[in-house]
């Protein structure tokens, strides 16, 4: 254990000597360019490394004082964001306060400080993306034992086979315990024969874990509560596997949740008032931007659609259709018509990815998501989100909610253009792929907010771009 402190340490030095050179380049940078293009007077070398300097310091402490630099910060990193924006808000403000209270003859021009603080904000938080992501310093990457190598255990074996899925943790093993049910456990991963008693806890100081899995499929009478106490007075996390799941891959496993783990957590709604109270508003202003921008795309669609088919059949080149919004209420949806005039000639159907029904044009304009474009009209009607669960049809939502446990959860909230799940799943054209496609969609209501939307438009963003429509 004193190894693995050491190595902690030594990361989180390396860390703070890496951010504080970026910081210090920052801040000489953005002098350097407010002078290249006029907006601020060239200063005297040492003014300069004096006001850089006061602006480093004073983000490194604060950074250290929001945990930043913590050896075993368990953060997502929209929580990474948000604490940089507040040690560098608050190093702006201490810095803009000390130089004009106390040493005024070394304020620089007014750009100076917003310009750096922009520009540390961008680099700290692409530096933090890449440095947990790919694991570089061994930030993030903690080690991790699962109690339990039953039926759920092999829930993470089967999730999470390759090595991208395991960016941020290293799988020491899986400790078999009483209960599991081994014929359906796991396969091909390292099973630790571990006694439950005074070795376990030298086992975890031998094997410097760090945070401990809870996987096992019988818990009454068979989870090892004292030793579990007694790791997690040492320091060393302790998680539950839906818990973990949820962290590590962006989704709930909707087929292992319980009772009281739901009651437990977060719930499945909004607790963000603000971001509630300002939804339809941006939504609005989004869509107007949106529709300003591709409404000649919009009507050169409209009119391929009646030249390929709707002058022959007297169609409409729209198509609506009742679908499940906010609350189980009934709208209409409106999109460009992709499919054949009798596509539902025998009753509702599941779409599929190489769906026969789909006309000539109407593969291109699924491929770049362009049949969503009259959406527009919804998101202005209030009916819709920009981001959001994909809304369903009744007659699918009737059998999904006796189905699938929690399906009618996903109604918590408006249905999107762009969702979570479309991101991280393709077409749903069966029961089982809804839930699939409810897990992300949970993950979404649960921990809706302004980055996650964010997150999911530049995503979709780069999907219509690059045709990887789902």
């Amino acid at each position: 254990m004193a190894v693995s402190k050491r190595n902690q340490n030594k990361r989180s030095n390396i860390l703070v000597i890496t951010e504080a050179l970026l910081i210090a380049y920052m801040g000489y940078i953005s002098h350097f360019i407010l002078t290249q293009v006029g907006l601020s007077a060239s200063v005297s070398v040492e003014k300069l490394i004096i006001n850089v300097g006061m602006l480093t310091v004073s983000i490194l402490l604060c950074s250290l004082s929001v945990g930043l630099y913590e050896a075993k910060l368990r953060e997502t990193f929209r929580g990474i964001i948000r604490r940089i924006f507040v040690s560098v808000g608050l190093s702006y403000f201490l810095v803009e306060v000390l130089t004009r209270a106390l040493f005024n003859e070394l304020v620089m021009d007014s750009y100076f400080l917003p310009a750096s603080v922009c520009l540390i904000i961008i680099t700290l938080v692409v530096f933090r993306y890449f440095t947990n992501r790919l694991g570089l310093l061994g930030l993030g990457k903690v080690r991790i034992l699962v109690i339990g190598a039953g039926e759920r255990a092999s829930i993470i074996e089967k999730r999470m086979r390759r090595d991208v899925d395991r960016i941020g943790f290293e799988l020491v093993g899986f400790v078999p315990i009483p209960g599991d049910n081994r014929e359906n456990g796991i396969r091909k991963e390292k099973i630790i024969h571990l006694m439950v008693d005074g070795n376990f806890q030298k086992f975890i100081s031998d094997n410097d874990i760090e945070e401990i899995v809870i996987a096992c499929d019988q818990r009454r009478g068979t989870l090892p509560v004292e030793a579990l106490f007694e790791c997690r007075l040492r320091g060393i996390e302790v998680t539950e596997l839906l818990d973990f799941m949820e962290r590590e891959t962006g989704q709930i496993v909707v087929n292992l949740m319980y009772p009281s783990w739901v009651i437990y957590s977060n719930g499945f709604q909004s607790q963000n008032y603000l971001r509630d109270a300002l939804d339809y508003t941006f939504n609005c202003v989004l869509a107007l931007i949106i529709f300003l921008l591709v409404w000649p795309i919009m009507l050169f669609t409209a009119f391929i659609i009646y030249c390929d088919d709707g002058r022959r059949t007297g169609v409409s080149v729209f198509y609506k259709q009742e679908r499940v919004g906010l609350n189980g209420k009934l709208f209409k949806i409106i999109k460009f018509r992709s499919m054949k005039p009798d596509a539902e000639k025998n009753g509702a159907k599941w779409a599929s990815k190489n769906d026969d029904r789909v006309t000539r044009i109407g593969h291109i304009m699924r491929k770049y998501r362009i049949d969503e474009l009259p959406q527009l009209l919804n998101v202005f009607k209030g009916e819709m989100a920009f981001i959001g669960p994909r809304p369903e049809r009744p007659q699918f939502v009737e059998q999904l909610v006796r189905e699938v446990p929690y399906y009618n959860q996903r109604h918590n909230v408006k249905p999107g253009l762009a969702g979570w799940a479309q991101l991280n799943y393709p077409y749903g054209a069966s029961v089982e792929d809804s839930m699939e496609k409810l897990k992300f969609d949970l993950y979404y209501v649960k921990h809706q907010s302004l980055l996650l939307d964010i997150l999911i438009l530049i995503r979709t963003v780069e999907v219509v771009l690059f045709g990887k429509g789902r």
